[in-house]
């Protein structure tokens, strides 16, 4: 099952988007979703941009996932569930940086 084809009208929450997964681009997510449910999760792709970015391509990616999804509420920053121990500190402390600077 898909995010865009889920049933989650009864779903309080869809937890987690992970950004980099099939059907979890938060924009259409946000546009069909955003009125009935809570997101959680998509603060930063975890399996490339997080561990292997730049700092700044960190900044970029969270910007542009709190610009979709904090729009009208309903969003709790986070990174999916975890975070992995190949994952540089200055990328954590970059997606740290960019949610204080954005939101």
């Amino acid at each position: 099952m898909s995010a865009e084809t889920a049933d989650f009208p009864n779903a309080p929450d869809l937890n987690p988007i992970q950004v980099s997964a099939l059907d979890m681009d938060p924009a259409p997510l946000k546009k069909e979703y955003g009125k009935d449910i809570t997101f959680w999760g998509g603060a930063v792709d975890p399996q490339s941009i997080l561990p292997f970015g730049t700092p700044n391509e960190i900044k970029e990616e969270v910007k542009r996932n709190i610009d979709i999804l904090f729009k009208d509420g309903g969003y709790v920053f986070a990174n999916v569930h975890n975070l992995q121990a190949n994952i540089p500190i200055e990328n954590i402390v970059a997606m740290l940086e960019a949610v204080k600077e954005f939101r």
